[in-house]
């Protein structure tokens, strides 16, 4: 049974979830060193934002090792690029706790505006200090969002309803999107020249590190207030320290930071200037409850051989772009399998082709199960999160292209391997109940159901041929379970496909090959296909 490790709080019902299909360890608050020395040891690792996955833990895992699931939003604790290059699908809750942290975001903003932590703390003291509280009103004030993603959204809706005018900087979203939303779409010198408050709601990335800083402080409204409910380090808060102190910024509201616990922020010493909460952004019921079932059910899934639905290192495989190509997915895997285990030498192209009412589809997913299976013919540990970057990494090009000619087919996909001494062709389409058939090798037709084992060979066809191939199993004690033949005409130049019901040793694949006539012989088996 799959073994789970879980080392950040996480609720029972996600706990109950996982314990479905493995067998659950809850080690809350183990130590890096601790976890290096047991992780080998796990098929998935769930945490929060407290347990740091950096490359060193990454390394210590096995090949076993299937999923780590990030119980929130962000996976700046996790190293993407380690993970990756092990094979290891990264997944978060990119919606659990959407609602929490944008009325977060909110609440930040109005207890800054109306300086509502000060003149609580006041009248807890027993004072009657009105005077000292003047806020100021959100009402037809300029919010500028700095991304546009579903928290940024929908923080920028309810501000919206608010009175607030609303400008937002994206540089992945279109100006339809944000013209349904009713919100301008600007640059960031525009956010920083004409917004008075700013929120920001992007992931911390190399780009978005120091975004905001001593220089693009600068460029900002006098009087500016900034909100961060998103990952800290993204605004320099020594630069906003002494941007406050001067009274450029009035002041500001974070709930993350870039050390934590925090511990020596400048922010600590601005007193009723800015208000501190310790990264609460989801700390609601509902979304602690909401992103735990999320990622528990990802790595169940995983786990029981299906898909991750928000796998952040492998955007092609999302559930969403899966579905409508999702029946093809085998079919890919195997024709890209027997590509690689037919061709020789050095793999220096694949291409790989959607034809018919297949090429109306998105068929990235395809080309990910592709690679998948021409790389497994040589390598081991692929799998659908590394192969691309095993492809890259070997120099393959990859070509993608699409035909609405359907041909014989309805839908077909077609891929074409090109190594440094030979080229190999195969085609496949799904029969009746989605069953996998392959329909082409190199330049000969033939309709073909697939099986674990396979003997492949390319022969002149001639009397006695089919005969001696099968004395030659017979002696072996191979079982053949079914014969696929294509060829261009009668004694002329064929390729045959016998499934076989065991594997097959090489000294027969051999003694296959030496038959007079045969020109090639290859065992091909399909494995994770």
């Amino acid at each position: 049974m799959p073994k789970v490790l879980v080392t950040d709080k996480l609720n029972t019902a996600g706990l109950d979830i996982l314990k479905q299909v493995a067998d659950v360890d809850y080690k809350v608050g183990i130590s890096a060193e601790d976890l290096k020395k047991i992780i080998k040891d796990y098929n998935a690792l769930l945490v929060r934002s407290q347990t740091k996955v950096t490359k060193d833990i990454i390394d210590a895992c096995s090949q076993n090792m299937k999923i780590i699931g990030r119980a929130g939003v962000g996976v700046d604790n996790i190293d993407l690029d380690a993970a990756t290059q092990k094979g290891i699908i990264v997944v978060n809750s990119p919606e659990g706790n959407t609602t929490a942290a944008s009325e977060h975001t909110i609440a930040m903003m109005m207890s800054l505006a109306r300086l509502i932590p000060p003149a609580d703390a006041s009248m807890k003291k027993k004072e009657w200090r009105r005077s000292d509280f003047l806020g100021f009103e959100l009402f037809s004030k300029t919010l500028g969002i700095v991304g546009l993603g579903k928290i940024g959204a929908r923080v920028g809706k309810i501000a919206q309803a608010m009175g607030m005018k609303i400008i937002a900087y994206d540089p992945f979203v279109s100006q339809d999107f944000a013209s349904q939303l009713r919100f301008q779409l600007v640059t960031l010198d525009e956010i920083w020249k004409r917004a008075d408050i700013i929120t920001f709601h992007v992931p911390k990335t190399s780009e978005t590190v120091n975004l905001l800083n001593k220089e693009t402080i600068q460029k900002c409204k006098r009087g500016i207030r900034i909100i961060n409910c998103a990952r800290g380090g993204i605004i320099n808060e020594q630069a906003l320290a002494e941007a406050i102190k001067s009274g450029h910024a009035a002041g500001a509201a974070f709930d993350v930071f870039n050390d934590e616990p925090v511990k020596d922020s400048p922010l600590l010493e601005l007193g009723d200037r800015v208000v501190l909460t310790p990264h609460l952004g989801a700390s609601t019921e509902e979304a602690q409850l909401n992103v735990a079932l999320d990622v528990a059910e990802q790595i169940r899934d995983v786990l029981s051989g299906g898909f991750a639905r928000s796998a952040v290192n492998l955007p092609a495989m999302k559930a969403e772009t899966i579905a409508e190509v999702k029946p093809f997915m085998t079919l890919a895997a195997i024709l890209g399998t027997v590509a690689g285990q037919l061709a020789e030498g050095k793999m220096q192209e694949i291409q790989i082709e959607a034809k018919g009412e297949l090429a109306k589809k998105n068929t990235d997913p395809l080309t990910v199960a592709v690679l998948k299976g021409v790389l497994s013919s040589s390598i081991e540990g692929v799998n659908f999160v590394n192969a691309p970057v095993i492809a890259k990494s070997r120099g393959i090009k990859i070509i993608e292209s699409k035909s609405f000619d359907s041909g014989d087919y309805v839908e077909e996909l077609k891929i074409t391997l090109k190594t440094d001494k030979n080229t190999k062709i195969l085609s496949g389409t799904l029969l009746a109940q989605a069953i996998p058939a392959i329909v082409q090798i190199d330049n000969y037709s033939i309709n073909a159901t697939p099986a674990e084992h396979m003997l492949i060979t390319h022969h002149q066809d001639k009397p006695g041929m089919i005969a001696q191939v099968s004395t030659i199993l017979w002696q072996g004690n191979i079982n053949i379970s079914s014969m696929h033949v294509g060829r261009k005409g009668p004694r002329e130049m064929s390729v045959m496909i016998l499934n076989l019901d065991d594997p097959l040793p090489a000294e027969l694949v051999k003694k296959v090959s030496q038959v007079q006539g045969i020109l090639e012989a290859k065992y091909v088996r399909l494995v994770d296909c």
